[in-house]
Order: C-alpha cells, then structure tokens, then sequence
C-alpha cells in the first residue's frame, strides 16, 4: 500500500493517548497495510498509530518469524508477569538505544483486522513488542523509561554491527 510518515523525537502527537476505534471499516484496514508496510521499510518490529499521527489505538507487530505479524486494534494489557532488561530503540527516536524494564510475560486482549476478539500470550520480545506499542498508545516513549545512563546514540554502521551480532 503506501508508506506513511513517521512523527518524531518531541512531536507532540506522541506525547497525546490514542482514541478507541469505534468502527473498523476500509480506512482503518488500509491503515493497518500502510503501517505493517512503513513498519517494514524501516526494519521496525512494532508501530503504534500516533508514530504515524493517527490518535487511534491500532497497532501492528512482526517479529520476522513465521506466524508471528500481528495487527491489533484497542489492545488492553490484561496481565503482566515478571522483569526483562533489554536493550531497546523506536523508530520515532532513531539510532538511540538504551535500557528498559518490561514484562517477561504479558497477556494482551483487542481486536484483530477482522473486529473479532484476540487474546496475545507473549514472551520475552513480543512481550517487550507489545509493552512498548501500547505504551505508544498512551502517549508514553520509551526514552523515558530508559534507566539512567544506558540512553546511547549510535551510528548507522553500529547499527549495522548491531543487527549483524544478532543474526
């Protein structure tokens, strides 16, 4: 479909809470391709709707393995479970990382593409995926949950290096 664009650092559209989706009709299903799209384009593995200035609450995740692409719409954290430290970075804060507390395990309830009634058990990343999109959501950025002096900032070739250590 089409690639959106990506609001960033201080926008304020990032810092707002995302409204309910009421109807999930032909624009929020072409919203849903264009942000699994723009997510891609950018080697993301979550998008929120306000990080492409849509206040909705939709949000779409690949972990780049097979049947793990979600789209979710008006997710709920249901429960949560346990701590894991990662290492994490936003497509809306390029080429900054740092460490962030999240759930080890987290149990999210929304609707799929389709308005039917999903429920998400997720681990380790997608637990961290699905934290952090909703976080979007309400209007919470990860840079500000990062612990104390772990926010780094880093070049597209450590980046490189990043993503190479992890393949």
């Amino acid at each position: 479909m089409a690639i959106r664009n990506l609001r960033y650092g201080d926008d304020e559209i990032l810092k707002k809470k995302a409204r309910e989706i009421e109807v999930i009709d032909d624009k929020i299903k072409v919203l849903a391709e264009d942000m699994m799209d723009t997510m891609h384009k950018y080697e993301g593995v979550g998008l929120a709707g306000p990080q492409v200035g849509i206040l909705k609450r939709i949000i779409v995740i690949d972990l780049y393995e097979e049947n793990t692409q979600y789209i979710l719409i008006n997710p709920v954290i249901i429960k949560q479970k346990g701590e894991q430290i990662v290492d994490e970075g936003c497509l809306s804060f390029p080429n900054q990382y740092g460490k962030v507390k999240r759930p080890k395990t987290i149990v999210v309830e929304g609707l799929d593409i389709n308005g039917k009634k999903v429920r998400i058990e997720g681990k380790d990343l997608l637990a961290q995926a699905l934290s952090h999109e909703i976080d979007h959501l309400n209007g919470e950025v990860f840079i500000e949950k990062v612990e104390e002096g772990t926010l780094e900032t880093v070049t597209e070739q450590q980046k490189e290096e990043r993503r190479k250590e992890k393949s």
